[in-house]
């Protein structure tokens, strides 16, 4: 499965490397993933151009990468086990 690494400036103006996946990418490798991770009022959100919503492997959690500020952007590939693991690990 393909994930990202990428340098972005957070909001505070801390300079911060992320590796994350696009939600559309692991959907494909197992949909119960990110519905499990899902709390809300269930209404999408708009995000402003550039900005998508991703899951940060690291933090593991959703963020917002914004790939219009981003820089040092690489593709890097992983096993789809990372997300084939029982929903409640």
């Amino acid at each position: 499965m393909k994930i990202y690494k990428g340098t972005l400036k957070k909001k505070n103006g801390e300079i911060r490397d992320m590796v994350f996946a696009k939600i559309h990418d692991i959907v494909k490798v197992n949909e119960e993933f990110i519905a499990a991770k899902i709390v809300g009022t269930g209404v999408s959100k708009n995000y402003k151009p550039g900005q998508e919503l991703v899951w940060d492997l690291e933090a593991d959690d959703f963020r917002i990468f914004n790939w219009e500020k981003a820089s040092n952007i690489s593709e890097r590939y992983v096993s789809d086990d990372l997300f084939k693991r029982k929903v409640n690990d």
